[in-house]
């Protein structure tokens, strides 16, 4: 049986809340970039999704990137359909904290994404984010494509040569095709921009990745 004192190792799928089978109300549009937040989404852009910790902060550093067309806060990686933020903090979910990116690959490249992803956490740390501590805190790129988990896995293979060199630890980041996305509840969506003094328990390594060209000039 399931117990809450074990809330750094994952459930297995029998061990799992059930959850439910219609999905949580969000806002039709991103309260920053106008953008709606549910696809679908139009011809040209893509998908990834990132775990970093507490998804407030997370979700900001992505919408302040230049060629991120919206964002979204959402439950992935784990087993229960439609779950909700209590759920995925009691542990029996599986989940981790995850922000959905919806970016123009013309304006911005993936390997841009997964520099911001890499430099704004520390992806050594297993089942926990600076102090907050849970399987719902652990590190995780869900790739939509072939091409993203290829760039992805080389991604940790650079950074971890980086890290090595600056003394830091192995990398612990959960590389997988992309699970079902399940969005979290409204007031989740964007928190910080309606919340500017809210929580962030952000911290990144102080190494930089070695990878992505940054921002890109439309043509």
């Amino acid at each position: 049986m399931w117990t809450f004192g074990k809330k750094l190792d994952l459930p297995t799928p029998d061990q799992a809340l059930t959850g439910r089978s219609a999905p949580l109300a969000v806002p039709d549009r991103h309260a920053v970039l106008g953008n709606p937040l549910v696809g679908p989404y139009p011809d040209g852009l893509e998908v990834a999704s990132f775990g970093l910790g507490c998804f407030w902060g997370a979700e900001r550093v992505f919408w302040q990137t230049p060629g991120v067309w919206s964002t979204a806060v959402g439950y992935q990686g784990g087993h229960t359909p439609n779950a909700t933020y209590e759920e995925a903090c009691s542990g029996r979910t599986g989940h981790t904290e995850a922000v959905q990116v919806v970016f123009d690959p013309t304006l911005i490249s993936y390997d841009a994404l997964l520099k911001r992803f890499w430099e704004s956490h520390d992806p050594t740390q297993g089942m926990r984010q600076g102090n907050d501590v849970g399987t719902q805190y652990r590190s995780a790129i869900y790739c939509s494509s072939d091409a993203q988990l290829a760039m992805a896995l080389a991604s940790r293979e650079v950074f971890q040569a980086a890290l090595t060199k600056a003394g830091k630890g192995t990398i612990s980041t959960e590389i997988l095709p992309a699970p079902p996305f399940y969005f979290a509840e409204a007031h989740h969506q964007q928190y910080l921009a309606k919340n500017p003094n809210g929580y962030c328990g952000l911290g990144g390594t102080g190494v930089s990745c070695p990878i992505g060209t940054g921002i890109r000039t439309a043509e």
